[in-house]
């Protein structure tokens, strides 16, 4: 069998054990050998072929792997329930003071108070939500 075979026998191997480990180790050696198998399709000696494994692994190692793992570490957050009306635009429906008022947010009518407690919002002002305490959003 030729050569580049073996290496793309090697990189499926590496690819089905990171598929397991999760731990980006094996695809970047994986990389390596991948491309010591296009060394060897285009001809290249034994040697060059173990230079190339070697260098690209080395390279994906050292350079890819820590940016790849930051970014994998990262948690996507998605806000849901009344975490995700934080921040939103509302209107003012019945004043808003730092006692009691309403507003419309999302298409509900929500009881509402100033975030500062001494604010006052008179009725169809623009407000944003910056908290929600229980049933009531706290604007500003």
């Amino acid at each position: 069998m030729d050569a580049w075979v073996w290496w793309l026998i090697a990189t499926a191997v590496l690819v089905v054990g990171e598929m397991l480990t999760t731990s980006l180790v094996l695809a970047m050696i994986a990389g390596g050998t991948a491309a010591a198998g296009v060394v060897a399709a285009i001809g290249g000696g034994p040697a060059v072929q173990v230079a190339a494994f070697a260098l690209v692994s080395l390279a994906l190692l050292v350079g890819v792997r820590p940016v790849a793992r930051r970014h994998l570490r990262t948690p996507f957050a998605l806000r849901t329930g009344v975490a995700s009306l934080v921040g939103s635009e509302a209107e003012v429906v019945a004043e808003v003071d730092g006692r009691d008022g309403r507003i419309k947010l999302s298409g509900e009518v929500w009881s509402a108070r100033a975030y500062d407690g001494q604010s006052s919002y008179a009725a169809g002002t623009v407000v944003h939500v910056v908290e929600i305490s229980g049933a009531t959003a706290l604007v500003a």
